[in-house]
């Protein structure tokens, strides 16, 4: 059985909420909280949910981006939770993230060449030359010319930014990388091509992945596992196949039923219309009981007062819910 390289457990991370002159602390933002899940090495796990659910929160602290508040991070049989900013540089290199936006992402004053020789140069890894040639293997990974080394990212379409983001990930040979919506501002053409472009990448260099999407139909054709999150909490997980054929959460299943579908075949398989109405609460003040208890439709009274725990319904599918338990 493959190993984890990445386990998480019960993690939180809060955003402190200040007021007055003295800027007081009055509450705390929890997006996340006490998230638990293990990544395989060489698989895919896709976060899923909402925006404001937490998942791009949870990338940016498993990668330590930002400081967890409570909870532990153990990295290929390390725990990272609590390292300072300098025991953390080793990690810096084998645990990388794409951002969702390329045109933000890449410096505007910077040359292609310079934005995959920063990280080389920030961690001393070999000379000039080497380095040098290192940038245009790397290009030549990501199938881009050597004529983009002295480009700027205006002059790049979004496909080709997103390309070059991807190489600057690569260069330090990961072994981890959170995939933040990494086609959310690209074309569907284009977005198909990173998508498989990403999956022989995975393959290639034996790379685990966290992928972090809103598009579902994206995450079926690329993750092994599947976490969905509402309000900072996970609240069904389970191998990606097993989810998406029968998900028992009635959040899951509200989110799986308005999946576009293009043949009467996929209709029938798609879970039962399950409405859902309202916006996601606020993370500030969530509500008590079960999180997602002021949107189901079909909640009881316990849900009101009790949180639902998450339990194991069969092997490695996990669901939190009063319905199911």
């Amino acid at each position: 059985m493959t190993e984890s390289l990445v386990e998480v457990r019960n993690l939180k991370k809060y955003f402190p909420i200040t007021a007055g002159i003295l800027r007081r602390k009055v509450g705390d933002v929890k997006a996340v909280d006490g998230v638990s899940f293990n990544i395989r090495t060489g698989e895919t796990f896709a976060l899923v949910g909402e925006s404001g659910s937490g998942k791009t929160t949870t990338g940016k602290t498993i990668l330590r981006l930002y400081r967890p508040t409570d909870g532990k991070i153990i990295f290929d049989g390390e725990e990272i939770s609590q390292l300072k900013d300098r025991q953390l540089k080793k990690f810096r290199r084998v645990m990388q993230m794409v951002y969702q936006d390329p045109i933000s992402s890449l410096n505007p004053r910077k040359r292609v060449k310079d934005i995959l020789l920063e990280p080389l140069i920030i961690h001393k890894i070999g000379t000039p030359s080497e380095r040098y040639s290192a940038v245009k293997k790397i290009l030549e990974i990501v199938q881009l010319g050597e004529d983009y080394l002295y480009r700027y990212p205006h002059e790049l379409s979004g496909g080709e930014k997103q390309r070059v983001a991807i190489g600057r990930a690569l260069i330090l040979n990961p072994k981890f990388i959170v995939l933040d919506e990494p086609t959310s501002s690209l074309d569907v053409s284009v977005q198909a091509k990173i998508i498989h472009f990403i999956k022989e990448l995975q393959k290639k260099f034996k790379l685990t992945y966290l992928f972090i999407s809103h598009n579902l139909s994206l995450v079926k054709n690329i993750s092994n596992y599947v976490g969905v999150m509402y309000l900072g909490k996970l609240i069904e997980m389970g191998p990606t196949n097993e989810l998406y054929r029968k998900p028992l959460h009635p959040y899951t299943q509200a989110l799986l039923s308005a999946i576009p579908v293009v043949s009467d075949e996929e209709e029938k398989m798609k879970p039962r219309k399950t409405p859902i109405k309202g916006e996601i609460p606020n993370p500030a003040n969530p509500p008590p009981g079960c999180r997602f208890q002021t949107r189901c439709p079909f909640k009881k009274e316990i849900c009101e007062k009790v949180t639902p725990e998450m339990i194991e319904v069969r092997k490695t599918y996990f669901v939190s819910c009063h319905l199911i338990s």
